[in-house]
């Protein structure tokens, strides 16, 4: 039986291409996350892992562990985008195993302070976050995202749990405020609507 940080390691492999793909030239450019430009994704991306991987190895509630991680502005941006994604997804990686195997609750205070995650769930969360975010760098790149069904519709089971409420979805976060759902969508494209974005802006 697949475990679930087995898929999420599917997730990271799906989005690492496009990371691949980030030149200096495309760190201004607008995303489909209002307010962000590529670098804040991208910063908030590897941030997140290096802030996951803490709080799988129990240290979640310690300041600043989900801060974004700010890219060097140098000649060599893409190489230190791909460098920190690559580093950050090891140690990912490795946490996520080692909780999932120990069942090891995780503290997240950034979704509820205070109320430790079965490793499961919170494997889930950054799953999607993984690739929500993923589709977002696709689009800002005019690049073509490939999602296989069985990762979207797990996706989609995450993204139906996500608050939607005003304080969960205001500007600067992660995820807009939904958008109309029609029936009989693709899992993803739901998912994408459900959490503000608009499947269509895909290529």
């Amino acid at each position: 039986m697949t475990t679930l940080s087995a898929r999420h390691v599917s997730a990271l492999a799906l989005i690492a291409p496009h990371v691949a793909a980030v030149r200096r030239e495309h760190l201004e450019l607008p995303t489909p996350c209002a307010g962000w430009d590529l670098r804040r994704l991208l910063a908030h991306l590897i941030g997140q892992q290096y802030g996951f991987a803490a709080a799988a190895r129990g240290h979640g509630d310690q300041p600043g562990v989900f801060t974004d991680h700010p890219l060097l502005d140098a000649p060599a941006v893409a190489f230190t985008a791909l460098a920190s994604f690559a580093d950050s997804a090891r140690e990912l990686v490795d946490a996520f195993a080692a909780a999932e195997a120990a069942d090891r609750p995780f503290a997240l205070p950034e979704i509820l302070p205070g109320h430790p995650f079965a490793p499961e769930r919170a494997i889930s969360f950054h799953l999607l976050d993984t690739v929500v975010h993923g589709w977002d760098l696709a689009v800002t790149l005019g690049r073509p995202f490939n999602c296989p069904d069985g990762l979207a519709e797990l996706v989609l089971r995450v993204a139906r749990a996500v608050p939607a409420d005003p304080a969960a979805r205001a500007p600067g976060r992660a995820f807009a405020p939904p958008l109309p759902v029609a029936d009989a969508l693709p899992p993803l494209d739901e998912a994408l609507l459900l959490l503000g974005r608009d499947p269509r802006r895909s290529v």
